[in-house]
């Protein structure tokens, strides 16, 4: 079965100028942590990050990898990137057909983006077809199938975890989609709990409640936007009535499936 986004896509040019102030609020270092012991296991020289939005991760991995390479269908995001990186190998292209030479890279990964790859289970065939032996693809993403995760913003922005349902693979869907495009070996794990308490009115100040700052509020409607907005901003006035201190909760799991090709890395490690 082939997984396929029913919503209409996110546009990245409009939110470019503001998506890296994300970092500011939390540097994700877990994930950060996670991609550089990847790209070290693989003895990577050459890699390739498909959605790779401002280029906070190419930044990141660029002192550890001799080559990195970036993918992004949004030119806005991309020249958000070429502000950061300076000199790089940026492309604009779709994820779903990697304009790459066959094994051409030693590690290719993707964080917080292959829900937005109208279909996924063509990148990650594309991404094995790409890889040289003893390589390896990275899917980083939340999973909101787990039903585990608790975020506020789904309690009061309606219709915005039916679409996360419907816009996310779940680990389970990437797992069997690396497994039948040919990756030997596949592995799971959690590499980022994101965790915050908000506490009654200061919710309001969350940089995450501002309509361009995720793609979960991006997707709404302004109507639905206010909507949701006026719902939460009663649930605090109700709270400070009472007397009551009204919790709001971040509580997000991201995890990490990484899938090697048989066969020695192209450089020994």
């Amino acid at each position: 079965m082939r997984f396929s986004m029913a919503l209409t896509p996110v546009n990245y040019d409009e939110i470019a100028p503001t998506y890296h102030q994300r970092y500011a609020q939390n540097e994700l270092e877990g994930i950060a942590a996670a991609l550089r012991a990847l790209v070290r296991a693989a003895g990577a020289e050459r890699v390739l990050e498909a959605g790779c939005g401002t280029g906070r991760w190419l930044a990141e991995l660029r002192p550890w990898v001799q080559h990195v390479y970036g993918l992004d269908r949004s030119r806005g995001m991309l020249g958000q990137a070429q502000r950061l990186l300076g000199p790089a190998r940026l492309t604009n292209g779709d994820a779903v057909y990697l304009p790459f030479s066959n094994a051409a890279f030693d590690v290719i990964y993707s964080v917080n983006a292959i829900h937005h790859f109208g279909q996924p289970e063509v990148f990650i065939a594309e991404a094995r077809r790409r890889l040289r032996p003893g390589g390896a693809l990275a899917v980083v993403g939340m999973d909101p199938h787990t039903q585990r995760d608790r975020w506020y913003l789904y309690d009061y922005f309606e219709g915005a975890r039916e679409a996360d349902l419907r816009r996310f693979p779940s680990g389970g869907m990437i797992l069997d989609w690396m497994v039948r495009a040919g990756f030997e070996k596949v592995e799971w794990e959690v590499v980022e709990h994101i965790r915050a308490t908000h506490l009654g009115r200061e919710v309001l100040s969350d940089h995450f409640l501002e309509k361009h700052s995720t793609s979960q509020l991006v997707l709404l409607t302004e109507e639905a936007y206010a909507a949701g907005r006026s719902r939460l901003e009663a649930e605090v006035r109700r709270a400070e009535a009472a007397g009551e201190k009204r919790v709001f909760p971040v509580d997000i799991w991201m995890t990490m499936l990484t899938g090697w090709v048989g066969g020695e890395t192209a450089h020994g490690a």
